[in-house]
């Protein structure tokens, strides 16, 4: 099996071109592993669609299926262009959420960033945490309680507003806050602290993957929590800064979301998986 690594601000996936194996929550887990795998965040695979240029299936380094990876679907893009499996630079890529819609911006004749089109974004009522509350320091977070903003990107996420992202303990509060009782099916994970007009600084926590460098979907869920608040404008492109780097975020009143960023290769490599008999 051939395999090529790429990260979009550090956000790394293995990514393979083909039909998607019966054993990919086993595979996924073994490369993924950062001490005896390829190492990385999980396993991008690209397919073939019948609805749209390109089908994205992503798995996480715990070998769940996740619906969306905003970092991911901007090196997809990087990948069929690059690699000639297309010469188009407007792309639709089929989803576990939706379709998405890719502009891939070239430079000396491969892609250097990626607009996506993330649909709408629907951000509820802000929601409590009683337990949290009682557990963490009141004085890191903006509120009295622990609030956070659930928001969908296709996929979940609560978005937590704080004095200063880098001082969260992030392995340990994300944990309780992607298998809190109020989210029986996991969820994703931000800490979001607001740096200057239209600026954010945010760390993350995946569901399924854990502390990770950067979450495409992760910054536009917080760009959408922040305009709901009024602490960003809306139709003005937010900075959002992640660990591995910073992303561009542009939310409509009406919830809609582009995202603007990097894609970039590591390396190729094959992985010897052994033929069925």
């Amino acid at each position: 099996m051939k395999f090529t690594k790429m990260h979009g601000l550090g956000n790394d996936y293995l990514y393979v071109y083909g039909e998607v194996p019966e054993d990919i929550g086993e595979l996924s887990i073994k490369l993924s592993d950062r001490h005896f795998g390829a190492g990385s965040d999980g396993m991008i695979y690209i397919c073939p669609s019948e609805t749209a240029d390109f089908k994205m299936r992503i798995f996480n380094a715990d070998g769940s299926e996740a619906m969306m990876c905003g970092n991911g679907i901007r090196c997809v893009g990087k990948y069929v262009f690059d690699k000639g499996y297309t010469d188009k630079t407007e792309l639709a890529i089929e989803t576990l959420s939706g379709m998405k819609h890719l502009t891939l911006h070239i430079e000396e004749g491969s892609v250097k960033t990626v607009t996506v089109d993330m649909g709408v974004t629907v951000a509820s009522n802000d929601l409590v945490l009683p337990d949290l509350s009682r557990e963490y320091d009141h004085a890191e977070f903006v509120f009295e309680d622990v609030i956070c903003t659930p928001v969908s990107v296709g996929n979940p996420h609560a978005v937590f507003f704080v004095h200063e992202a880098g001082s969260i303990r992030l392995g340990e509060i994300g944990p309780k806050v992607e298998h809190h009782e109020e989210f029986p099916g996991g969820i994703n994970a931000e800490f979001v602290q607001l740096t200057g007009p239209n600026q954010l600084r945010m760390r993350v926590w995946e569901r399924g993957s854990g502390i990770t460098m950067a979450c495409g979907t992760g910054a536009c869920a917080s760009a959408a929590a922040a305009a709901r608040k009024g602490f960003c404008e809306y139709d003005t492109p937010i900075l959002v800064e992640l660990d591995g780097g910073v992303l561009s975020i542009t939310v409509s009143k009406n919830g809609g979301v582009l995202m603007t960023g990097p894609a970039e290769f590591v390396y190729e490599a094959e992985y010897p998986v052994p033929c069925k008999k």
